[in-house]
């Protein structure tokens, strides 16, 4: 179903005024009033009047000053609505028929990335697909990880979850908390903000002294955090990229990621073809 809110919706009780949004977002993306007028050929006065809430803006004008500072979408609608303007955007599930072309994409990512390890994530880290080879993975992980909305962060680095069997494990949650912390300066999502606040209380991994993975690891001419994990298949070395939408203006589709993984070497990729025969 088509998930948008109606033009007579009302923002949350609890849902601060549009100027006070506005200019948060503002200092978040580090401008001044000024500069963002200038960036969006609005009067810097007419600007001050909206933070301030001497004055309502239009639909357009938040529009395009939201556009300016990449307020994510369900923000934008939250800023509409502050504002008495019907939102902007819908949010669909991946199951809507009209995201069927969506799905299929995602469904060809994952199983165009065999025999290598891929899953679609959330915009809040939940699981949404894996493909065979990262679900068997996935085998390593207590049970109660793994019940209901699963959230591959906490997966990873609970000590019942990858963390134990992550030989470079020190480094790949400094990796991890890094990334979440740059995800909740550019969204300021409290979600994420609860979520950084628990994996920092997670023990810290005890990092193995390995000559071979350092040798491994300077192969990668420091531009990337290898996963190095030690499972039934063997130790097994990654390399990561993400996959996003392009130009998304579903809700959804605008906070959906593909973490796809290669090998990092050549035994990683031996032992995950050997693992995919077996699929």
């Amino acid at each position: 179903m088509n998930r948008l809110p109606t033009a007579h919706s009302a923002p949350s009780p609890h849902t601060p005024p549009v100027g006070t949004l506005l200019r948060d977002w503002r200092q978040r993306r580090r401008l001044s009033q000024l500069d963002l007028a200038l960036d969006t050929e609005v009067s810097a006065r007419h600007l001050s009047f909206i933070e301030t809430g001497r004055a309502t803006p239009s639909r357009d004008m938040l529009l395009r000053l939201a556009e300016r500072l990449d307020i994510p979408l369900r923000e934008r609608n939250t800023m509409l609505m502050a504002a008495g303007h019907a939102p902007a955007y819908a949010e669909r599930t991946l199951a809507d028929p009209s995201m069927a072309s969506a799905q299929r994409a995602v469904s060809l990512i994952l199983q165009g990335h065999m025999p290598y390890p891929a899953i679609a994530v959330d915009s809040h880290w939940t699981l949404l697909q894996a493909n065979p080879i990262a679900q068997a993975l996935m085998g390593s992980v207590d049970p109660s990880l793994l019940q209901g909305p699963v959230n591959v962060l906490r997966a990873s680095l609970h000590p019942k979850g990858f963390a134990p069997n992550i030989v470079n494990g020190a480094d790949w949650r400094a990796h991890l908390l890094a990334r979440l912390h740059q995800q909740i300066e550019a969204s300021g999502d409290p979600v994420l903000s609860a979520l950084l606040e628990e994996l920092r209380e997670y023990p810290v991994p005890a990092q193995e002294a390995d000559t071979q993975q350092h040798s491994q690891d300077d192969d990668l001419g420091g531009v990337a955090v290898p996963l190095r994990l030690r499972t039934p298949f063997g130790l097994l070395s990654f390399i990561s990229t993400t996959t996003v939408f392009g130009s998304p203006v579903d809700i959804t589709l605008s906070e959906l990621a593909l973490e796809t993984f290669f090998p990092a070497d050549e035994a990683t990729q031996q032992a995950l073809q050997s693992l995919a025969a077996t699929l």
